[in-house]
């Protein structure tokens, strides 16, 4: 998968099975709602995706709070 590190400002190729996945939820004035996105790690160097929830369910990668 394919991740944008933002300390190096380069694109990163990520193995799939080193990607987790988290919902985030945001809470507004009027209703709470969810982000889905993928993260992973690289020399120490966290990454994150966002991404739609159909990707999200697809994806089979462990799931992290």
């Amino acid at each position: 998968m394919k991740f944008y590190n933002l300390k190096t400002r380069t694109h990163v190729e990520v193995e799939d099975s080193k990607v987790k996945k988290r919902k985030v939820f945001i809470k507004t004035k009027s209703a709470e709602q969810v982000r889905y996105q993928f993260v992973a790690e690289e020399n120490g160097t966290p990454l994150y995706k966002l991404c739609s929830e159909k990707d999200y369910t697809a994806f089979d990668g462990e799931e992290i709070q």
